[in-house]
């Protein structure tokens, strides 16, 4: 609070618009950190949060149960691939990212295997901000670094993209299986870390290495779910099951908290006992809220009733046009596109704050961080806002 500048006052939101208390505009670049997938306000999720208001907003989810969370772990299982066909409802990312770790932790605890606690993560991986998820996280990105020696212990490698990252990779698994419980990624692109690309490749790799190790693999799709790289998830378009996927983000579409760790049945049956100490003891008083779950429903009837996938292959390649003249400009290292993610990434950015405030200047919002400027708009984004955001990063870098 004593070092940034006073946060900007908004008075509401429309499509891809956010309005000021002062009468400015600003065209929307990341979706209110990409959960706003059908632009602010669309009229079928309001009237669908608007009905669920007026029967249930919330109930208890311990010993009780309600349609619109059933219909939403129904659609959700048969949108994923394989058997992945147990939802574990939270209320934010971070969190299903803790269920996700505990869930393998305690996957092999009921098998009677007490040393596998830790797990391979990745540098430039991002899971959230609460411990065991920034124990998973690039150690030395933003302010996990502050908690080095505090939070759980974990392997942290570069991704197996080439022979000698595959070969430390293979070592480390080789050296550890004994204590490893699971892999966890974030699938093609991993996004707050520095949005650093993958192919496919990678994740087929991981898959091969997780079963030749008797390891479990967990996709953190919280960023990459629900049509932002391209396809409906990343695993779809990689082709590759994981055991565990944690989704949230844009699975209200950026109305409300909701989140899902989604297990494969595999990992079911290890908590399917008679023994109620096999129970995984996880429950957030606001887990599968009605009203939240209610929103996610119908922003899964805009993805079955409206072509989000063509506007995200559309918006891909007006970022690509957009943003090619950036490729020119001093201190750009790299311009980098995929799905409805267009990245800049600089040598270095000086001053965080000044460059937010110039984005604010020219009519956009855009947060920029780390050396990265980067664009993750709604899908319903016009032609004219997305050159009004890509001319808008040409711009501001020209003249920094």
């Amino acid at each position: 609070m004593k070092t940034s500048p006073p946060p900007v006052a908004v008075e509401r939101t429309h499509g891809s618009r956010i309005m000021l208390a002062d009468g400015r505009e600003l065209v929307d670049g990341i979706a209110s950190w990409w959960t706003a997938c059908h632009g602010y306000n669309h009229p079928h999720i309001q009237a669908a949060m608007q009905q669920q208001l007026e029967t249930m907003p919330h109930v208890m989810f311990g010993g009780a149960v309600h349609e619109p969370a059933l219909r939403l772990a129904q659609r959700l299982c048969a949108m994923l691939p394989g058997d992945l066909e147990r939802v574990f409802f939270t209320d934010s990312g971070s969190v299903a990212v803790e269920v996700a770790l505990k869930m393998a932790t305690q996957y092999w605890l009921n098998q009677g295997v007490r040393t596998r606690t830790k797990f391979l993560a990745f540098n430039g991986g991002y899971h959230g901000d609460t411990i065991a998820a920034m124990s998973v996280c690039d150690p030395e990105e933003g302010m996990h670094s502050l908690y080095s020696g505090v939070l759980p212990q974990n392997h942290i490698v570069d991704l197996p993209t080439d022979g000698g990252s595959i070969a430390a990779f293979e070592k480390v698994l080789a050296q550890h299986t004994h204590e490893l419980a699971g892999i966890i990624v974030e699938p093609l692109v991993q996004g707050a870390g520095g949005m650093r690309f993958h192919d496919a490749g990678v994740l087929h790799w991981l898959r091969a290495a997780a079963d030749k190790y008797d390891l479990l693999l967990i996709f953190d799709e919280i960023f990459t779910g629900f049509g932002r790289t391209g396809s409906m998830f990343a695993c779809d378009e990689a082709g590759v099951e994981p055991d565990i996927i944690t989704l949230s983000k844009a699975l209200t579409g950026g109305t409300m908290g909701l989140a899902a760790t989604i297990a494969r049945k595999k990992v079911f049956d290890a908590f399917w006992s008679d023994d109620a100490t096999a129970a995984l003891m996880h429950g957030p008083s606001y887990m599968a809220n009605a009203l939240a779950c209610a929103a996610a429903n119908a922003s899964l009837d805009l993805f079955e009733r409206e072509p989000r996938l063509e506007q995200v292959a559309r918006i891909s390649k007006g970022l690509e046009a957009g943003l090619a003249p950036s490729r020119n400009l001093p201190g750009v290292v790299d311009v980098r596109i995929k799905g409805a993610i267009g990245v800049v990434e600089l040598e270095a950015i000086d001053d965080l704050g000044a460059l937010k405030q110039r984005f604010v200047d020219a009519g956009v919002w855009i947060r920029p961080f780390g050396r990265i400027v980067y664009l993750t708009p709604a899908f319903t984004i016009d032609d004219a806002d997305l050159a009004k955001l890509t001319g808008a990063v040409v711009s501001v870098l020209s003249a920094a």
